[in-house]
């Protein structure tokens, strides 16, 4: 029985809470695929933004131009580029639930079967995960877009959930004729 009369809604089943489940979740649903696009695409610029000028401060701007194809240039190239981005990732998951770009966009990562905030083991699941999602050609991350709950395939290896604010659609302006 829908007791919402809003015909605009979405539908029940986009719902994270079920019926009679916690009153905090009633007005949030999972995040969609161009949601969690738009999120990533922030906190890719956002990570560039922190990262470049440490890089170019250890290796000059070739570091951007040149033909190296290795992993990691050296050390801190492993550091700034790999552990920084994952360790600064999973502390923004575990104390504020979401990363910079999940905030812009109301988004948080949940435990899939809580609702709480992700253990620490399931941030790092997650995170790893990323470069499982990768393969092959992104089919991971793609996932999210025709999952039921919209779990990208890092996000069904930590067990956790991508929610964010039920979006309130508003009715037509209508005028009548006389």
């Amino acid at each position: 029985m829908n007791l919402d009369p809003n015909p605009y809604a979405p539908p029940r089943s986009a719902i994270l809470a079920p019926e009679g489940g916690p009153a905090d979740f009633r007005n949030r649903e999972y995040a969609g695929f161009w949601l969690r696009v738009a999120a990533s695409v922030i906190d890719g610029a956002l990570t560039f933004l922190m990262t470049a000028p440490a890089l170019i401060f250890f290796y000059g701007t070739a570091y951007f131009t040149g033909d190296n194809t290795d992993f990691a240039m050296g050390p801190a190239d492993f550091v700034i580029s790999y552990v920084f981005p994952a360790v600064a990732t999973i502390i923004f998951w575990l104390v504020s639930q979401a990363t910079p770009g999940k905030m812009a966009v109301s988004a948080s990562v949940v435990d899939a079967k809580t609702g709480k905030t992700i253990s620490a083991g399931q941030a790092v699941r997650r995170y790893l995960g990323y470069f499982l999602s990768l393969l092959p050609f992104g089919l991971g991350f793609l996932w999210a877009a025709f999952d039921r709950r919209h779990q990208a395939w890092h996000d069904k290896l930590a067990g956790t959930v991508v929610i964010t604010s039920k979006r309130r659609r508003t009715l037509s302006v209508r005028f009548s004729d006389g």
